[in-house]
């Protein structure tokens, strides 16, 4: 299985993003061939460059990851919607208001990757992991979803989805807000990686699997 592991750059006055610096601390499961991306934090260019690389490098999956600040676990998102709305400029200066992503595209996907097996596998290997039903409306739902649609209209064969991960406590010294460390990010993302090993798409009600949008 050849996946393509996603991480985003640092943003919003931060000297790192946990999401990057896990994924490039990340080991490949056993026959897996796994390539590795840092993206930019731009509306723009973000989907632009791994739709690109999807294309180039045709992986059977793409895995992105992203940070969210606040959260206390690792969280697989379960669907990308249609709309860009920032709380704050990305690394480009745009900050959209209520814009489509696409605006003859459909409102949401879903994951196609198999979200809450690898919520299990993460809790399983000893770090907090929730199934997340919003990606929110930042850079990183935009992503999710411009994967998946261009998965959905170009190259159907190859699967899609996005993890949020928390900061790290190098983030959040005196804060007070949640973290979690580096090396629990690195296991949860490998712990995900080994769940789409063994199902390697989301499963449907009836037992069928594919796309669930």
């Amino acid at each position: 299985m050849k996946v393509l592991l996603t991480g985003f750059a640092p943003f919003g006055g931060e000297t790192l993003n946990p999401s990057w610096e896990a994924v490039k601390a990340v080991k490949a499961p056993a026959g897996m061939e796994l390539h590795k991306l840092e993206v930019p934090v731009s509306f723009r260019a973000s989907g632009e460059l791994v739709c690109r690389i999807m294309d180039a490098l045709s992986p059977d999956a793409v895995l992105c990851v992203g940070q969210a600040g606040g959260r206390r676990e690792v969280t697989p998102e379960r669907v990308a919607l249609n709309v860009d709305d920032a709380s704050l400029p990305d690394n480009d200066g745009d900050r959209p208001t209520d814009r489509p992503i696409d605006p003859f595209g459909p409102v949401a996907y879903f994951s196609d990757l198999p979200v809450k097996s690898m919520a299990q596998h993460i809790r399983k290997a000893g770090v907090p992991a929730a199934l997340s039903n919003s990606a929110g409306t930042y850079v990183c739902n935009h992503l999710m979803y411009t994967v998946l649609h261009h998965g959905a209209l170009h190259t159907p064969r190859i699967r899609g989805g996005f993890i949020h991960v928390p900061y790290i406590p190098e983030q959040v010294q005196g804060k007070g807000v949640p973290s979690l460390p580096l090396s629990q990010l690195v296991t949860a993302l490998e712990a995900a990686l080994s769940a789409l090993t063994e199902t390697p798409c989301n499963a449907q009600e009836d037992g069928s699997w594919g796309r669930i949008c």
